[in-house]
């Protein structure tokens, strides 16, 4: 059974192309799947039951595990269930009938326009470090970007006539994602002071944002310093590099932006996935409403 586990995180990273966070949360997820199963006596996948799952998940429920995770559970079993059926382990998916929990519809943090300013005015652009950190943070904001994506720029993936930036997303797959002149010219300062002091040869490569080491930047190492700039700026609200994406996204948003347009820059297979921000831009709406108009 770990034999197969094992080819199956393979197939992953070959074949699907998954990030190596993505391969962790289902190499945590299913060695502990497959630990309850040798518990209870299962030692081939063959006899495993929708109820033997069924009350592997209950069991997961008992032990305090929240709805969200043990949704991405139930994600992770029948990706594997549907693996041991193509590879011809099993001839049934026995989590097919298995219903994943419902989870409340959670609007996601958003900063506004006057926190992101305030944030901005937090960080010395006289120092390197501040240099380095303000093109960091006005990437996430002007483009939307991913942390795993910004982590992973190149030099070579800025095309400064076009303002646009190319990222390699979820998949590996491309897209290209505009951005606004302060990012330019933050970007620009920084390539040509900042990354130039913190360049080793050996370490750095054409990684984009690099630590004091030379070497790439790390999505905890974007997490410190957007934490210290948050608590910097007095804000209360609890700030993840992941907050800077539905910033941008809920902006564009309020200011008319067009979902489709905002879906291309967020690289969202699906839009229905990019029209959470559609929830938010309504209560934008009713706010506005409330405030100008003679009936409220």
């Amino acid at each position: 059974m770990q034999k197969v586990l094992k080819e199956f995180l393979n197939y992953l990273k070959i074949e699907r192309k998954l990030s190596d966070n993505t391969i962790s949360s289902y190499k945590i997820d299913l060695e502990r799947y497959v630990k309850y199963l040798k518990d209870i006596g299962i030692n081939s996948f063959s006899l495993i039951t929708t109820l033997t799952i069924q009350n592997y998940l209950k069991l997961l429920s008992e032990i305090g595990l929240m709805s969200s995770s043990i949704a991405r559970n139930i994600s992770s079993i029948r990706t594997f269930h549907r693996f041991l059926v193509d590879e011809g382990v099993t001839d049934k998916d026995p989590s097919e009938l298995v219903q994943s929990p419902k989870l409340p519809k959670k609007l996601p943090t958003v900063l506004t326009i006057q926190e992101i300013d305030q944030i901005f005015q937090q960080i010395d652009t006289s120092t390197h470090i501040g240099l380095r950190d303000k093109a960091i943070i006005e990437t996430l904001y002007s483009t939307g970007i991913r942390v795993s994506e910004l982590t992973g720029m190149r030099t070579g993936d800025i095309f400064w006539e076009e303002n646009v930036i190319r990222i390699i997303g979820k998949g590996s797959k491309e897209r290209f994602v505009p951005f606004g002149e302060k990012a330019k010219v933050d970007l620009h300062r920084y390539i040509e002071t900042t990354r130039r002091f913190y360049t080793r040869k050996r370490v750095s490569k054409d990684y984009l944002f690099l630590n004091f080491r030379g070497e790439p930047l790390t999505r905890i190492g974007v997490w410190k310093l957007i934490k210290k700039y948050v608590k910097m700026a007095g804000i209360k609200k609890k700030i993840s590099p992941h907050v800077f994406r539905h910033s941008f996204a809920t902006h564009l948003i309020e200011g008319g932006a067009d979902i489709r347009a905002v879906q291309e820059m967020l690289g969202h297979a699906d839009i229905s996935t990019t029209q959470i921000y559609t929830h938010l831009d309504r209560k934008y709406l009713m706010e506005v409403h409330k405030k100008y108009h003679p009936r409220w």
